[in-house]
């Protein structure tokens, strides 16, 4: 029986005039090919999950190298704030003042430790708190003038991180017209 259905189906193909080219054949395995594997799922997971790691790893890496040019800028910013300061008060020593509000010539400055960065009265800045500030005011040594007539300013940034930041500057007595 399966021999004349064949052969009728044959025969309707040929009647239609469809070329034996163009004839559609059905796969020999009842396997369908539709959709994923679960082998296949877990291997696009596990390679997903690498990349994710990857990129948020560089992530880290940046969001970290930026934090530390903040602390960085902050830090050079205090220095230079500290020293512009001292830069601007005499040279003539009249004493030591008791603080920071007082100071009015530039050795008063020397042995100044702030245990966070202050304004120049002495009050915190608020968010700063973590910079410890020092500051030490001694001769200089600046060709063709004499040494009575320089101070060397070093002021010290230094922030819980460890960054360690120094900048030096010299103020010269150019009241004085022997120096």
């Amino acid at each position: 029986m399966r021999d004349g259905i064949r052969d009728a189906r044959r025969e309707t193909r040929d009647a239609i005039g469809v070329p034996h080219s163009f004839r559609v054949s059905r796969p020999v395995s009842r396997v369908s090919s539709s959709g994923v594997t679960l082998v296949e799922l877990v291997i696009s997971i596990v390679i997903i999950s690498i990349a994710v790691t990857a990129v948020l790893s560089v992530l880290s890496m940046i969001s970290k190298a930026s934090a530390d040019a903040v602390i960085r800028n902050q830090a050079v910013s205090i220095a230079s704030a500290y020293l512009e300061e001292i830069r601007m008060k005499n040279f003539t020593s009249d004493g030591v003042e008791a603080s920071r509000s007082l100071f009015d010539d530039v050795s008063d400055y020397n042995g100044l430790s702030d245990a966070g960065a202050r304004d120049q009265l002495g009050a915190v800045i608020t968010g700063l708190n973590q910079y410890t500030v020092t500051a030490t005011v001694g001769p200089g040594t600046v060709t063709s003038i004499a040494n009575t007539c320089v101070k060397r300013i070093d002021v010290q940034v230094q922030h819980t991180t460890g960054l360690d930041v120094r900048l030096s500057g010299y103020r010269t007595d150019f009241a004085d017209p022997t120096c």
